[in-house]
């Protein structure tokens, strides 16, 4: 498998189509409303620059690294293609390692938070066979948090 494959940069799968996919893109906006019925949305808005960064920049080095490098790679061995409780191992590992990063800068119970979405981003990379699946999944989930919780 070539390079590009492995990281998941061709061979995709028309996720456009995928009913799996859109109801995916649609618990962005229901879990920001839910979520701010406990946490009011903050006045304002981010700079726009900023917000180029935290919508698109980051999630396109966060997919090209996790559902890239990291998940694809560990997809190319047998323990990474394991399933456990409809994850693969690959996943499951991607997104334990996901939530790390985020421990880093974001408070434990936050970072914890981003662990789900990792999975769903994991699942659609493995179902489409490429990123651009999970990274607009990821740039559609930062819109939303950061239109509402400017940082």
């Amino acid at each position: 498998m070539s390079e590009t494959a492995i990281l998941g940069l061709r061979g995709c799968r028309p996720f456009h189509w995928d009913l799996q996919w859109w109801l995916a893109l649609l618990a962005g906006p229901v879990f920001w409303l839910f979520w701010s019925c406990w946490h009011p949305p903050l006045p304002g808005w981010p700079a726009a620059l900023e917000l180029l960064s935290l919508v698109l920049l980051q999630p396109l080095i966060e997919e090209l690294v996790f559902r890239g490098m990291v998940q694809g790679y560990l997809l190319q061995t047998p323990w990474g293609r394991l399933r456990l409780g409809g994850f693969t191992s690959a996943n499951l590992l991607t997104a334990m390692l996901f939530t790390g990063l985020h421990a880093l800068s974001h408070t434990p119970a936050w970072a914890l938070a981003v662990f789900l979405p990792a999975l769903v981003f994991g699942y659609f990379r493995e179902r489409s066979g490429c990123i651009y699946a999970p990274l607009l999944l990821h740039a559609a989930y930062n819109l939303g948090y950061f239109l509402l919780w400017p940082a």
